[in-house]
């Protein structure tokens, strides 16, 4: 199948036998800025309480962090909106943890485990897109590609509905086969009747 140069394809490597699931992201800048701030925390801890064992006092910031502890209500505003904001940004990290990511890549069948093979969303809409307006009596088309269904919205000027609809469905099932995606996504296809420009 040839592509146009706006197209992409991805590929990467996986133990044999594994299934070929989603592609998961990186998340290089959320894992370095957690272990940048993490590390520069704990390194000033550590180098406080060396001071401390050194017998030299203690910085002013954790004397006063301990005190705000030790004397603050648990109902007080600050203390609830540092616990809020403790919350959302563990559970930004945990969903950052379990979720694949990369939800503009469509995993496509590959005839061998050793290798894994992905198109872009948008390279697939626009394959699809050029299929579409291939149909006769198609003036214009849009094609939005989702992970679980394809939708085409169509405009027909010299033929009837119905029968554009029907090549327009086998056309788009036949290029969605084509496409050798993992997971088949379900066709949605729509046309109406164009008005003059």
């Amino acid at each position: 199948m040839e592509q146009s140069a706006s197209t992409a394809a991805y590929a990467s490597t996986q133990p044999r036998g594994t299934r070929a699931d989603r592609f998961w992201s990186a998340r290089r800048v959320p894992a370095g800025v957690v272990a940048v701030l993490l590390l520069g925390a704990v390194g000033l801890l550590l180098y406080d309480l060396l001071s401390v064992r050194a017998e030299r006092p203690a910085m002013a910031w954790r004397r006063t962090l301990a005190d705000e502890l030790a004397t603050r209500p648990l109902d007080d505003v600050w203390v609830r909106v540092g616990a809020c904001a403790a919350v959302l940004l563990g559970l930004w990290l945990l969903a950052l943890a379990v979720t694949p990511g990369l939800r503009g890549l469509l995993t496509m069948r590959t005839d061998t485990g050793d290798v894994r093979a992905a198109l872009e969303r948008s390279a697939a809409a626009l394959v699809l897109r050029d299929r579409a307006m291939e149909v006769p009596g198609v003036r214009s088309v849009r094609v939005r590609v989702g992970r679980r269904r394809v939708r085409a919205r169509a405009e027909a000027h010299f033929r009837d509905l119905d029968e554009v609809r029907g090549d327009l469905d086998m056309a788009l099932e036949d290029g969605i086969g084509q496409l050798g995606l993992v997971r088949q996504p379900a066709l949605s296809v729509a046309v109406r009747r164009g008005g003059r420009r």
